[in-house]
């Protein structure tokens, strides 16, 4: 019977012991199914999210791609109005109307309208593209652009040929003295109101550093400056090559030395004028002096006139005083008197 009720105890306490291992087994299995449904919900809304920031981040390239676009579209455009511009200025007479319309907008932004003048014409028929009215006189300013030459020999230059370049430097610098005389020859006129130079006005930067700034650097023979280069050529002839960005600095520094040659010609008027009221003074001084010799010779002409008044009165007075002398009236007894200009009164009635 032991036995049985063994067996019975072993059964029974494996039959609790499977629903208790059951029951934590739900519960264990309720538990990481509660974890993992959150971690899928979390999973799912970051999924969410990050879907959404990429479908943000799409939109913001396609955008970006269509703003690309755009921007290629419109370099495509300005490449071919640059390409149009570039064809347009291998046609000499075009290129030298763009440098005079460049130039016309350049003074239009710096001076009012009545300040300068484009085209203005000479008596000899000549016309230069502007003039600038600074104190009274013009300043011609005339627009050139050697364009081919300097394109020619920076090619020849880009590709390794020192020959060929220093072949077409020497015709670039040929082509720009001769703008330089040119310009010297035709309008500086002082006799018709124009200063004693002239600017030229070389519209393309690239230009203007060819011709004058690299030009002055370039070494001799000698290793020193070329000593004929076109600055100093320009110069001598009385030619000032200017650029863009050197335009405004070279009128500044013309009309500040104007300003002084007008501050020295009023203080050769002030001098002159000094001199004049210097021989106004001398002219009032001799008068002056002339008016003080008169009133001391009148101050001492009155003072012997009284002094001798006083003994004719002191004469008179001892007269009275006696008793022998016969008895004077009143009025002869005072002495007729002057008004000043030694003329007594009796003599102003009759």
């Amino acid at each position: 019977m032991l036995p049985i009720l063994i067996v019975a105890l072993v059964l029974v306490s494996a039959v609790a012991l499977y629903f208790a291992l059951r029951h934590l087994l739900a519960e264990a299995v309720a538990r990481e199914s509660a974890r993992l449904a959150a971690q899928l919900d979390a999973g799912r809304q970051t999924v969410g999210e990050r879907m959404a920031e990429t479908g943000r981040a799409v939109a913001d390239v396609r955008e970006q791609l269509g703003r690309l676009a755009e921007t290629s579209r419109r370099l495509e455009a300005l490449g071919e109005g640059v390409a149009d511009v570039r064809r347009l200025l291998q046609v000499p007479r075009l290129r030298g109307t763009v440098g005079e319309l460049w130039l016309a907008e350049l003074l239009r932004q710096t001076f009012p309208p009545s300040h300068y003048t484009l085209q203005h014409t000479f008596r000899s028929g000549e016309r230069v593209d502007a003039v600038v009215r600074i104190g009274g006189r013009l300043l011609p300013i005339d627009a050139k652009f050697p364009l081919d030459a300097c394109q020619r020999m920076l090619a020849l230059d880009a590709a390794g040929d020192v020959n060929g370049a220093e072949r077409e430097r020497r015709l670039f610098r040929r082509s720009m003295r001769d703008r330089v005389d040119e310009i010297a020859a035709k309008y500086v006129r002082p006799e018709e109101g124009t200063l004693d130079f002239a600017l030229m006005y070389v519209p393309a930067e690239s230009v203007y550093y060819e011709a004058v700034v690299r030009d002055a650097a370039a070494p001799g023979a000698g290793g020193a400056s070329s000593g004929d280069d076109i600055m100093a050529y320009a110069m001598d002839r009385r030619v000032i090559p200017v650029s863009p960005h050197t335009f405004y600095a070279y009128l500044s520094a013309v009309l500040h030395g104007l300003k002084g040659l007008r501050v020295e010609e009023r203080a050769r008027e002030i001098l002159a004028e000094l001199g004049g009221l210097e021989q106004r003074f001398e002219r009032f001084w001799t008068a002056f002096e002339k008016v003080g010799t008169h009133l001391r010779n009148a101050s001492a002409q009155y003072d012997e006139s009284r002094q001798a008044g006083d003994r004719i009165r002191q004469q008179l007075a001892r007269i009275t005083e006696s008793d022998d002398a016969p008895s004077v009236p009143a009025s002869a007894a005072t002495l007729p008197v002057g008004d000043g200009d030694g003329v007594v009164a009796a003599d102003r009635r009759g």
